[in-house]
C-alpha cells in the first residue's frame, strides 16, 4: 500500500489507515505479529484508563484514553478485514442496526415518557434479539469475563426485575449476618470448600445491599482500597518516623496505629499521602 500521508490534522479515517499502514509490509514489526489474543488484555486495560479519566475529570487524558480505546477497535476490525471475516464499516452497520433496533420508542411506534420507561424497553428489545425466553436465560448471557462485583450485581438486577428482591434493603443486613454466621461456621469445621463457598455468598449478599441502595459496589471497593492505602500510608509514616518499620511492631501496636491513621486523616487531605508514593 501507499505510505502513510503525514498531515497536521487527522480524521478518523486517517486513524483507520495509519492501524492498517502499520499492519502493512512497510509498517511495524510489532504491530504485524498481533493477534485478537496477544492485545486482548491492552483492550480492557485502556477501557480501564479512560473510565480513570472520567473518574478524575480529566478532559485532557479523557481525549488521548478514548483515542487508545478506539485503537484497540480499529486493531481488531483490520485483523478480521484481513482474514476477509468483516471490516470496520460491517462493525458500523451491525452497531447501528442494533441502535435502532433497540430504540422502538425513538424509531418505532412506541413510546417511552421517562429514562426508566426507555431502558425497560430497551431490556425488552435486547431480550428479543438474543433470544432468551427466561430470566435465566438473560443471566446466563451476563459475560463470566466481568468483574466478579459487577457480574453478581447484572444478575441480581435480572431477578429482581421480576420481582424476586428483598422489599428493604434492610432485610439484607438479616441475610448478611445469616451468611457471616455461616462462614463462621465454615471455619469453625475447617472445610475450605465450605469456606469459600460461604466467602462467595457473603459478597453476593453485600452486593445485593448495595444494588437496593444504588450504590456501585466495584466503585465502593475501589474507594475502601484506596481509603486503606492512605491511612497505610499514614501509619508507616509515622511508625518511620521513631525510626521503626511496621514489621517492627506487634499486632495491637499496628492497630492502634491504624487507628490514629483513620483518626488523623478523617477531614483532611488523604490523597497527599497517597502522592507521595512510588508508582508501579
Amino acid at each position: 500500500m501507499d505510505k502513510f500521508e503525514l498531515k497536521e490534522r487527522y480524521t478518523l479515517e486517517d486513524y483507520r489507515a495509519l492501524i492498517h499502514f502499520l499492519r502493512g509490509p512497510e509498517g511495524c514489526p510489532w504491530d504485524r505479529v498481533q493477534t485478537h489474543e496477544s492485545i486482548r488484555r491492552n483492550l480492557l486495560e485502556e477501557a480501564y484508563e479512560a473510565a480513570h479519566a472520567i473518574d478524575t475529570g480529566d478532559k485532557e487524558n479523557l481525549r488521548e484514553e478514548l483515542g487508545d480505546v478506539l485503537m484497540q477497535v480499529l486493531l481488531h476490525a483490520d485483523m478480521e478485514a484481513e482474514a476477509g471475516n468483516f471490516d470496520l464499516d460491517d462493525v458500523a452497520d451491525a452497531a447501528c442496526k442494533k441502535l435502532v433496533f433497540r430504540h422502538p420508542h425513538v424509531f418505532g411506534d412506541t413510546a417511552a415518557a421517562d429514562p426508566a420507561e426507555a431502558l425497560s424497553r430497551w431490556d425488552a428489545q435486547k431480550r428479543a434479539e438474543k433470544g432468551q425466553k427466561t430470566v435465566a436465560d438473560a443471566m446466563v448471557s451476563v459475560p463470566e469475563n466481568l468483574p466478579a462485583l459487577w457480574r453478581a450485581e447484572k444478575i441480581l438486577k435480572k431477578a429482581a426485575a421480576v420481582g424476586f428482591a428483598w422489599p428493604d434493603p434492610s432485610w439484607t443486613l438479616v441475610k448478611l449476618r445469616e451468611e457471616t454466621e455461616e462462614l463462621a461456621q465454615g471455619m469453625a469445621a475447617g472445610d475450605a470448600d465450605n469456606i469459600a463457598e460461604e466467602i462467595g455468598d457473603v459478597l453476593f449478599c453485600a452486593v445485593n445491599a448495595a444494588r437496593m441502595l444504588g450504590v456501585d459496589p466495584e466503585a465502593a471497593l475501589h474507594r475502601c482500597c484506596e481509603k486503606f492505602t492512605r491511612r497505610f500510608a499514614y501509619m508507616e509514616a509515622e511508625t518511620q518516623k521513631d525510626g521503626k518499620t511496621i514489621r517492627d511492631l506487634s499486632l495491637p501496636e499496628m492497630e492502634k496505629c491504624y487507628q490514629e491513621a483513620r483518626m488523623c486523616l478523617e477531614g483532611k487531605d488523604e490523597q497527599l499521602y497517597l502522592d507521595k508514593m512510588p508508582k508501579e
